[in-house]
């Protein structure tokens, strides 16, 4: 692909770009790569601060730079071609799926899938082999759905949503548009709910649904349950990274990331923009507001109020927790000065009473 393509395809001109002023150089384009590792043929972007040096070192071909005139004349300088954006990174995230696509199974149904007669399928769906589709289930326009899933009854897919491998979506499963569920992730599963009953722990049956709006996605061997009454749900383009629970009753707002391992208890709700670190964990019926940001391993409990950066467990205020910490590490060191002037008053104490008895 020609790097003028690659403007084009961006939906810029070349006023945006090295061909403003070098139209002649229009090098041919085969990767989109790291800047420190990219060589001659590819392209790559430099966002700012740090990286803005391998501008002068970097052996790729292109590079997607921010509004910066000085960069883009040291890109020019080096006889690299370059576009300009506010958002290099995003230039770089298109780019990428120019030279990308994902693996899809061949067109059409294949012949070991069992699909009940009464699923309806519809446009242009592709199911792969050992598929299973249970009874009562509707399956959009353009869906696609890799090997070895199984859809369970009263479920539904929305048009273009894509179900890798191994993936299990259970009943009274609704899936919006645009999706993507992973490797092994289980949607729908029954909730954790039991009731001590004469002093054993009975099931309480789990009726209720799950629900996940339009583009959210779903990690590798991610869980999420479905309650005993009332529904589950993820709201519009919120993402789960891998290995995440999501458990009964919980409502996670729209545009959200969670990351690897965070667990949320039944109940929980999760207000929108909300970013949670690395095994982030969320206590029963906690209240985390909008754009909150919890750091890795934080536990989080009551209200969360909104537009807090949290850390530690339990949670509180980033900047306290770092004061914390840095308390924390220097506990050995208080503790034996604290003996020390445990000692000193003890003696002091001593010397005080002698005196006391002397004047007495």
């Amino acid at each position: 692909m020609k790097f003028s393509d690659i403007v084009q395809r961006l939906g810029l001109t070349a006023s945006d770009s090295s061909l403003k002023t070098a139209p002649e150089h229009d090098p041919e384009i085969t990767a989109v790569t790291p800047v420190q590792t990219g060589t001659d043929g590819t392209i790559s972007y430099i966002e700012g601060g740090k990286f803005e040096a391998y501008v002068a070192t970097t052996q790729v071909s292109a590079l997607i730079l921010p509004a910066d005139a000085d960069l883009q004349a040291q890109a020019s300088d080096r006889g690299l071609a370059w576009i300009s954006m506010t958002d290099p990174r995003w230039g770089f995230t298109q780019t990428l799926s120019f030279f990308y696509q994902p693996y899809q199974p061949a067109p059409g149904i294949h012949p070991t899938a069992v699909i009940d007669p009464s699923v309806r399928l519809g446009k242009n769906v592709t199911i792969a082999a050992h598929v299973v589709v249970h009874p009562d289930v509707r399956v959009g326009d353009d869906v696609c759905i890799h090997p070895n899933v199984v859809i369970y009854p009263q479920t539904a897919i929305g048009d273009r949503t894509v179900l890798y491998a191994n993936c299990v979506i259970h009943e009274q499963t609704q899936i919006g548009a645009d999706c993507v569920i992973h490797s092994g992730a289980a949607i729908g599963s029954e909730g954790f709910g039991f009731i001590l009953h004469e002093g054993r722990w009975e099931k309480i049956p789990q009726s209720g649904c799950t629900i996940l709006e339009s583009a959210v996605e779903v990690g590798c061997n991610t869980t999420i349950d479905r309650p005993s009454v009332g529904e589950t749900r993820i709201q519009a383009n919120t993402k789960l990274d891998n290995l995440v629970h999501i458990g009964h009753n919980c409502q996670v707002g729209p545009s959200c990331v969670l990351a690897a391992q965070v667990g949320l208890a039944g109940q929980v709700e999760v207000a929108d923009h909300v970013i949670l670190g690395g095994q982030v964990g969320a206590a029963n019926k906690t209240q985390v507001g909008a754009n909150v940001q919890a750091g890795a391993k934080a536990g989080l409990h009551g209200t969360i109020a909104p537009g807090s950066v949290v850390m530690g467990n339990p949670a509180s205020p980033y900047r306290t927790f770092l004061k914390s910490s840095a308390i924390y590490n220097r506990l050995p060191q208080m503790q034996r000065t604290l003996k020390e002037l445990q000692q000193q008053v003890a003696t002091l104490q001593q010397q005080l009473e002698a005196i006391d008895t002397q004047v007495s």
